[in-house]
């Protein structure tokens, strides 16, 4: 790694491992992503040690350093239960692992992406599953509430985010050789819809936008934009029952383990001679998943994602809709708990909704 870093300094470039206010990122060799397509190259600088002061932000010469965190997520919605494994993928030496937010009862949210900052002046991260906004008012469009809490609105829980956000983009001054249709930061939310609605997942996509204000000084101004809502589970009416898949970077995403299993890969051969795994993977095969006993899910998952991943770090937890969540194989650290007391008062009740309707 030393004599790449050379190597690159003797080119008159400098790959920083990170995003700055201006500076390089490098790619992991877990992606092994193509420069020209997702690399986080900020700028080529003609020597690395005019870095300090061209990075230097607006607040009091500050500079601010983000890495991404990358993995890959895998959803089995079972018989009433859900299980979902987050593997580690880096995207480059020393970024964060994939965090967790429990937001409640009933949700909780994998962060990707932009998801740890540092100050070179002070030690302390600032970090994006750090005092989440929970929403615990009743929305009076659906009734009920589930052990007591309200259904964390998807649309507060994103503004909450991109506020989070918006303070720490702005201070990324250079030009950020990064594509626009990549999310900068993404939240991959879990758990059950309110009044009955079921099952259901979410992928929220923030997205960055930049403007030169100086040519002189090659001043950029950058924004983060409104987050981006993809709704992954419930499927369409009549679709299969699948395992649900997502990754970031999404341009990272391989054969799932959904298509491997289809495919009658030979790594999970042995899973048809043992009658619970084999009874698991017939019906997951077959679009029945949600027929699939929760202990033989979570069997099969904690079995198969080392085999599709070996020597990556990864986190198990199971969520039912009476029960909540517990985890099957915790992260290596704490999970950080959405704020109860930080209520959103200000929503109104007939604001609409971002769910479509469940289906049978």
């Amino acid at each position: 790694m030393a004599s790449a870093g050379n190597a690159q300094r003797r080119l008159g470039m400098c790959y920083c491992g990170s995003i700055v206010g201006l500076g390089h990122f490098a790619g992991g060799k877990a992606f092994r992503l193509k420069a020209a397509r997702f690399s986080l190259a900020l700028l080529i600088l003609a020597s690395c040690k005019s870095l300090p002061v061209l990075a230097q932000s607006q607040q009091g010469g500050e500079e601010i350093v983000t890495s991404l965190s990358g993995g890959h997520v895998i959803l089995h919605v079972a018989k009433d239960a859900l299980l979902f494994a987050a593997i580690d993928q880096p995207v480059e030496l020393g970024a964060p692992p994939p965090r967790v937010v429990d937001l409640g009862s009933q949700h909780i949210a994998v962060l990707f992406g932009a998801s740890e900052w540092r100050s070179l002046t002070d030690p302390k991260p600032i970090r994006m599953d750090r005092n989440v906004q929970r929403v615990s008012g009743r929305d009076s469009r659906y009734g009920g509430s589930y052990n007591g809490d309200a259904d964390p609105d998807l649309e507060i829980l994103g503004v909450a985010f991109l506020e989070k956000l918006r303070p720490l983009v702005s201070q990324l001054r250079r030009k950020i050789d990064f594509p626009a249709d990549q999310p900068f930061f993404a939240i991959v939310v879990i758990g059950y819809g309110p009044q009955n609605y079921g099952p259901e997942a979410w992928i929220v996509e923030y997205r960055i936008t930049q403007e030169l204000l100086s040519s002189r000084d090659n001043y950029w101004q950058t924004k983060i934009l409104r987050p981006r809502f993809t709704q992954i589970y419930p499927p369409e009416k009549h679709a299969p029952k699948t395992l649900v898949e997502t990754s970031f970077p999404a341009d990272a995403q391989g054969p799932t383990l959904q298509t491997l299993l289809e495919g009658n890969d030979p790594r999970f051969a042995s899973f048809r001679s043992d009658i619970n795994l084999g009874k698991a993977l017939n019906l997951i095969t077959k679009g029945q998943a949600q027929k699939v006993e929760p202990k033989d899910a979570a069997e099969f998952l904690r079995a198969a994602v080392p085999l599709l991943y070996p020597e990556q770090r990864f986190f198990m937890g199971r969520m039912e809709e009476q029960a909540g969540f517990n985890w099957i194989l915790p992260p290596e650290e704490p999970v950080e708990k959405a704020d109860k007391d930080k209520d959103d008062k200000n929503r109104p009740p007939e604001a609409p909704s971002l769910r479509k309707r469940p289906q049978n």
